[in-house]
């Protein structure tokens, strides 16, 4: 489920749709948290579908670390690529704002921690050498992405969170830790899907 405090806007022919924040969203907010609603697909459920809807899945779903197809029922779908990202991904199956979200501002995703099948060619931006997302990015960005989590979660007791009661029990006591002890016990890595296997 994507944060309350956000609305679906058209951006243009090019990129579509994107989630932009109505509110402001601070650091630490969880902003998507796996809840029941969403469809987790076998991979191969794709070859049970016609084309149309196998490409839909593919553009709308990303895949975790057993590489099933997770496709958001809500907004969460609908969040575009930034390489300078406001919110990522955790091992807890939540996202998390990285920075202060301000309203009418876009959230976005490093669509590198989504296990993507194939590269991905992304609108240049500045500040960046990355002009591709590739599926083992994971690998490479994984150790400041954990940075940016652990920083985020260490305000997560500090601010509002409407999402906190989707987190699964399990996954609660490592978020306290990382608040409390900036720890953080289970990197990003985790989620990876490896092919190889």
């Amino acid at each position: 489920m994507i944060h309350p405090h956000t609305e679906l806007r058209f951006i243009n022919e090019q990129m579509g749709f994107g989630v932009f924040a109505t509110q402001f969203i601070p650091k630490g907010t969880i902003i998507w948290a796996l809840d029941e609603l969403d469809q987790i697909l076998e991979a191969d459920y794709l070859d049970t579908v016609d084309k149309y809807k196998g490409e839909l899945i593919k553009k709308y779903a990303y895949r975790n670390q057993d590489g099933k197809f997770v496709l958001c029922w809500d907004l969460g779908k609908y969040v575009n690529h930034s390489f300078h990202a406001n919110c990522m991904g955790t091992a807890y199956e939540l996202e998390i704002a990285i920075r202060d979200i301000y309203p009418g501002e876009q959230l976005t995703d490093d669509y590198g921690t989504l296990n993507i099948d194939e590269p991905f060619e992304c609108i240049s931006e500045e500040g960046t050498e990355r002009k591709l997302v590739y599926p083992d990015d994971l690998l490479t960005y994984y150790e400041k992405w954990d940075q940016q989590v652990l920083s985020a979660l260490q305000h997560v007791h500090d601010v509002e969170q409407q999402l906190l009661h989707l987190v699964r029990p399990e996954f609660i006591e490592k978020i306290n830790t990382a608040a409390t002890e900036q720890f953080l016990g289970d990197s990003i890595k985790t989620i990876y899907y490896n092919r190889n296997i």
